[in-house]
């Protein structure tokens, strides 16, 4: 898949709002899509992320602010723009009636150099379902024909809204293969996604939207490590003395046995404490069985940004 685009990023949305009536769904929005990466946007439901990703394919204008995809307005430059981008849509967008071959084959003949799609068919594994009406598809399948449109065209930049939705392990593990073989091949991807493991396990960079604004944003470590620099745990025999290992430490760090024979040390992580930490262990004839440094995952930074007002 040959990428031709040459403008300094896929997508710019620089300082977005969006408004309707007196509601801002996306408000002050920044975000950048960098050629050949994968940024996944996540947010809770009503955060902006459709919102957003509807104004980068060119379906919706901005209130304020600019929004570039392959250096062009996707409003102004539609016609420019739509043969250089593959849209994955939530409801398939496919005719009923049509059988999955035929539909794949249709939107290949809107490009001027479609892959094959016989082989795009047989890749996402629907060559069984060929000859299958669309209304007739699992949703699995319907999930995977949507994908395959999305991509039959040869895109620079392809928008994939959760495209592993209601599918299974494996199928799913065909989407995360495919979707890494586009990055390889130099096609920039803009994904959302409710699955944190697959966020985490596919983007280069992250973007947190809660309320239509930004609140995260970076690689998945840059993010899941941030605000969890203040743990080190280790685990050895029960009864430690942490007051004796607390007047060692710095002042401001405390330590505590957490559960039975696990121990947290509470203070910002660096080498100087590590080493200090297992020096004391020494000196003490304590063999340390793990030491390691606590990092939240992607879900628990997820869920301390966005959405405190549902749960509550």
């Amino acid at each position: 898949m040959t990428v031709r685009s040459t403008a300094s990023a896929a997508v710019q949305v620089s300082n977005v709002v969006k408004r309707f009536g007196g509601v801002a769904a996306v408000d002050g929005l920044d975000m950048t899509v960098e050629h050949a990466q994968v940024l996944a946007l996540l947010g809770p439901n009503g955060a902006g992320k459709t919102t957003t990703v509807e104004m980068c394919e060119g379906f919706a204008s901005p209130d304020e602010g600019t929004v570039r995809v392959l250096g062009l307005d996707p409003v102004a430059d539609s016609a420019r723009l739509r043969p250089r981008i593959g849209v994955m849509l939530q409801g398939g967008g496919a005719y009923p009636g049509a059988k999955a071959g035929e539909m794949l084959s249709l939107v290949a003949s809107y490009s001027d150099d479609p892959l094959d799609p016989d082989w795009l068919l047989h890749r996402l594994g629907l060559d069984e379902a060929r000859r299958t009406p669309y209304r007739r598809l699992s949703g699995g399948q319907q999930q995977r024909l949507a994908l395959a449109c999305a991509l039959v065209g040869r895109p620079e930049l392809v928008f994939l809204d959760e495209p592993t939705a209601g599918l299974d392990a494996q199928a799913r593990l065909l989407v995360w293969e495919l979707i890494d073989a586009l990055r390889r091949d130099g096609v920039s991807v803009l994904l959302t996604t409710h699955l944190m493991n697959e966020a985490e396990e596919l983007a280069d960079q992250l973007v947190i939207i809660d309320h239509g604004r930004v609140v995260a944003s970076g690689s998945p470590s840059e993010v899941t490590s941030r605000g969890a620099e203040g743990t080190l745990r280790l685990t050895t025999r029960a009864g430690l003395d942490v007051a004796a290992l607390t007047e060692r430490l710095p002042a401001g760090f405390t330590a505590a046995e957490a559960t039975h024979g696990t121990y947290v040390v509470a203070g910002p992580v660096e080498p100087e404490l590590v080493a200090l930490v297992t020096r004391w262990c020494a000196d003490h004839d304590v063999l340390v069985d793990e030491l390691r440094v606590d990092q939240r995952s992607l879900e628990d930074v997820f869920l301390d940004l966005t959405g405190r007002e549902l749960r509550g």
